[in-house]
């Protein structure tokens, strides 16, 4: 059955026009983005497929072109439009940050790390530069690794935060095992970059370490 052949109510575009978005399943999402159907299948019967096969909206945004056209009649434009509407979900939850958001709490950063660090099937590390009044200036990935580790530099770290002009930051990298327990390395790089950037009066508020379920700050647990 083609979506046209549902009630009026029951078609995806419609039920959020008339409805509003938060009122629509996963999979009617998910065909709104499909748009139309291939081979024989609505759109709406893509999405549950698609969704069967990957168990999770997160497994499916996570898989590459090559795993996402495992499943018959989706194209290489459906991955563009997953990868393109996370990117810009990321880049509105860091717009929300930079909008006059004082971070002084580590659940502040959580939501917005997580969407960032927590896919990547590689280790990097990242830094938010902050403001004197705490207010994000800008987020960088400044290392990448393999994943068992990214090197870390002190001097890269002391010039970005030079170039930024920022009076604190705030250290951010994943754990691809999933695993976000903090590393005597993990500890170690910490107090290196502490004391790098006390020499020109950076603080370091925080270093959350991203898992799959959850961030470890470094704060919370009294390591910083």
């Amino acid at each position: 059955m083609t979506i046209k052949n549902l009630p009026q109510y029951e078609r995806p575009r419609e039920k959020l026009l008339h409805l509003g978005v938060e009122k629509l399943t996963n999979a009617e999402l998910l065909a709104v983005m499909i748009g139309s159907g291939r081979s024989g299948l609505s759109a709406l019967d893509l999405s549950h497929d698609l969704l069967g096969r990957w168990q999770s909206l997160r497994s499916l945004f996570q898989i590459s072109l090559t795993e996402l056209q495992q499943t018959p009649g989706v194209s290489e434009v459906l991955f563009c439009r997953l990868q393109a509407s996370l990117e810009l979900s990321r880049r509105c939850l860091l717009e929300s940050l930079k909008r006059d958001t004082v971070i002084d709490n580590p659940r502040t950063t959580r939501q917005f790390l997580m969407s960032r660090l927590r896919h990547l099937s590689h280790e990097v590390f990242a830094v938010m530069f902050l403001d004197n009044a705490h207010r994000l200036i800008e987020f960088e990935i400044l290392f990448e690794g393999t994943i068992n580790g990214a090197s870390v530099y002190p001097r890269r770290v002391l010039e970005r935060a030079m170039d930024w002009q920022a009076a604190a930051v705030i250290f951010a990298h994943n754990h691809p095992s999933g695993v976000a327990e903090p590393s005597q390395a993990d500890q170690s790089i910490t107090k290196t970059l502490i004391q790098a950037l006390s020499l020109v009066d950076v603080r370091v508020l925080d270093h959350l370490i991203i898992g799959d379920s959850e961030a470890v700050s470094f704060a919370e647990r009294g390591l910083i």
